[in-house]
């Protein structure tokens, strides 16, 4: 895309946001889900198709237009809203890049068009971020696959009508995994209900439990134990996507510090006028700068690209670090107001905790790091 049609992109979402998202999000944080029929709005509108192929029925594979589309969405101040109805953004490219054109022309079109939601498992209760260990075992038989196994954490898999899932065909280790689609009504699976978390409480978020999950063998993505490359290339646009998320968090939380510190009144004046505070709020303002121009550079070279392996993980853990901070500050800032539920900065503060663990730890990010630099 043009910067121009960005930006035409930009406005919009941001209309979109407005209409459908921002005068229900309250109601919506506290029901702890929101309406399937936002994806279909969404898939109408054409942005559920951002970053796939043309080809497949997308809008185009540009980061920089998914940069746009993750920011504009995240002024609605829920990050588990955006995760959910963007879980397709880490569900759907192993189909797009790996699937047979069978498996594409399946689930690729009513996916985008939001009528259907596919999420992406591969977490399990012992596994975390050590991908390359997973447990869950799917066994050949004839022209099936038959899959045992849990998963847990999966966004959107409360409400999800397929699963890109991580099994174990072969041996221990990264080279015994491969990648199956699932349906969700297939007998052998069970969901549970909706997991309580810290943040991100419009996002349903699931355990999955696989018992003689049977699945044709023409379900798998890639080849067969191939899938922790495809799991490994998908994680860069997830971490991407994190870090803009964390950036959007953080550029929220300062707008709105802003906007209090000086409407604010301590000891006869605006709490704005303190240097102590003035000095706070700049040292936020240039952590979110800075934040937001690095992100935008890997985005670009990844469009011209680019490999990026490192630097999207430099940006996960920098973004994520200026989340953390600029989003604490913010509630001291707000003091007694930031504590309390339905003041933005809680929220903020609260879905800022998940992203510097989600897609990879911040360990796991430094460790990438460090052997891109030879350590």
């Amino acid at each position: 895309m043009s910067d121009d049609e960005i930006e035409l992109l930009r406005a919009s979402l941001r209309r979109f946001v407005q209409r459908e998202i921002l005068p229900n999000i309250d109601r919506w944080e506290e029901e702890g889900q929101f309406p399937r029929d936002l994806y279909r709005q969404a898939g109408e509108a054409g942005f559920l198709g951002l970053g796939f192929a043309e080809e497949d029925g997308g809008m185009g594979e540009d980061p920089l237009a998914v940069m746009a589309m993750t920011e504009e969405l995240m002024r609605c101040g829920s990050g588990g809203l955006v995760a959910s109805l963007g879980s397709l953004g880490i569900g759907l490219p192993p189909i797009a890049r790996w699937g047979s054109a069978a498996l594409k022309k399946r689930v690729m079109p009513e996916v985008l068009r939001g009528e259907k939601i596919i999420a992406l498992a591969v977490t399990e209760p012992g596994g975390g971020s050590d991908v390359a260990h997973l447990q869950t075992r799917a066994r050949r038989e004839g022209d099936e696959y038959v899959v045992s196994g849990q998963k847990t954490f999966i966004t959107s898999g409360c409400r999800a009508d397929y699963l890109t899932v991580a099994v174990r065909t072969g041996e221990p280790g990264s080279g015994g995994i491969s990648l199956l689609l699932i349906e969700t009504d297939r007998a052998g699976l069970t969901r549970s209900a909706p997991l309580r978390k810290m943040g991100w409480w419009a996002s349903d978020t699931a355990e999955l439990f696989f018992d003689e999950l049977r699945v044709p063998a023409d379900q798998l993505i890639g080849p067969e134990n191939g899938g922790f490359y495809v799991l490994m290339s998908n994680f860069q646009m997830e971490r991407l996507s994190l870090a803009v998320m964390a950036a959007a968090s953080a550029d929220m939380a300062l707008q709105a510090s802003l906007e209090y510190a000086q409407q604010r009144e301590a000891f006869g004046r605006k709490i704005a006028s303190f240097q102590v505070l003035k000095h706070k709020l700049a040292e936020m303002a240039t952590q979110v700068a800075v934040c937001r121009q690095y992100n935008l550079q890997v985005a670009r070279n990844l469009r011209a690209g680019v490999a990026q392996v490192m630097e999207v993980s430099m940006a996960k853990n920098f973004a994520t670090s200026v989340c953390d901070r600029v989003t604490y500050d913010a509630v001291q800032i707000f003091g007694g107001a930031g504590y309390m539920r339905g003041t933005l900065v809680e929220r903020l503060y609260r879905d800022a905790r998940i992203l510097s663990i989600g897609g990879g730890t911040y360990e796991i990010m430094n460790e990438l790091i460090a052997r891109q630099l030879g350590l």
